[in-house]
């Protein structure tokens, strides 16, 4: 980040003058007898001691506000407010009608939504920094709660000018000579390595060209037409792709979506809006039943 920029917002966000905030982060520095930034003339960067006192300071902070709706939920308070965060694909779908149910259940309650991936999400609830998230499932969720509400398919996104676009039926073994566009993150869904899997069963591995951490940079390599990928459904939605979504004989994943909250969260964990959360989930099992 620019080194005047962070100054200037830093100083503001704490409102202080900005001399007098580089005078406290030197004098920390000082007591702690390390350097908590790498300062150059264009650029301030946090040290890994930075990342640590950094990361600590958060969770001591976001102690301090679970203590207090701790507290208030003790003597009998009520919400003031509500934060979730969320993957993308609950932004298209189950979301806004979630928040029309808080909002009709909790008029006074102030919402703040922030979106984020699945690790992310997990590690602020973990913190206290949100207290509920629409998450893909992880083999290991730690001390959180979860419960699955959606599941959805995965096709195989193919460019306008990719000639699998004009194919009314693909099998994997039409893949032999393609480029794949394919996930490499550090917490992969159970679907997503599976992919893997069945890529290394029929020899694929080899023709992995491009990875990336997420879906829209999936989407926009497959649009580019670098090569072809799997996603996951909701991105039907979106607008302005250049790529076909086709189904492939024989592939028949799907991924999760679901809602976590911390146990010791006492806004998170009212029986009222965990059950406006599994309303979903209960919900899509009947249209499931009736559609099939």
């Amino acid at each position: 980040m620019p080194r005047d920029f962070f100054l200037r917002r830093a100083a503001a966000k704490v409102r202080i003058a900005q001399p007098a905030l580089s005078n406290h982060v030197m004098a920390l520095e000082k007591e702690l007898g390390c350097p908590l930034f790498i300062r150059s003339t264009r650029r301030v960067e946090l040290t890994r001691a930075g990342e640590t006192f950094y990361d600590r300071c958060v969770r001591i902070l976001s102690e301090v506000d679970l203590t207090t709706e701790l507290t208030r939920a003790a003597g009998g308070s009520r919400i003031r407010q509500i934060k979730i965060g969320t993957v993308y694909p609950a932004t298209m779908g189950m979301l806004p009608t979630f928040l029309a149910k808080i909002a009709r259940k909790f008029p006074e309650v102030k919402i703040h939504i922030a979106a984020g991936n699945t690790g992310d999400i997990i590690r602020n609830l973990e913190s206290g920094q949100i207290n509920l998230g629409f998450i893909r499932p992880v083999e290991n969720i730690g001390a959180l709660r979860f419960f699955s509400i959606a599941h959805e398919r995965y096709y195989l996104a193919v460019g306008h000018c990719n000639p699998l676009s004009e194919r009314d039926e693909i099998s994997i073994d039409d893949l032999s000579d393609q480029k794949i566009v394919a996930f490499s993150r550090q917490n992969l869904s159970f679907t997503e390595r599976s992919f893997n899997e069945k890529f290394e069963a029929y020899d694929l591995t080899k023709n992995i060209a491009y990875t990336c951490d997420d879906t829209f940079s999936l989407v926009s390599l497959v649009s580019a037409g670098l090569g072809i990928g799997f996603v996951p459904e909701w991105t039907l939605e979106l607008p302005n792709r250049a790529c076909e979504l086709k189904k492939v004989k024989g592939i028949d994943f799907r991924i999760g979506l679901g809602v976590a909250w911390n146990r010791e969260d006492p806004t998170a964990s009212r029986d009222d809006i965990v059950d406006i959360a599994r309303s979903f989930g209960e919900g899509r099992a009947v249209r499931a039943a009736v559609f099939g």
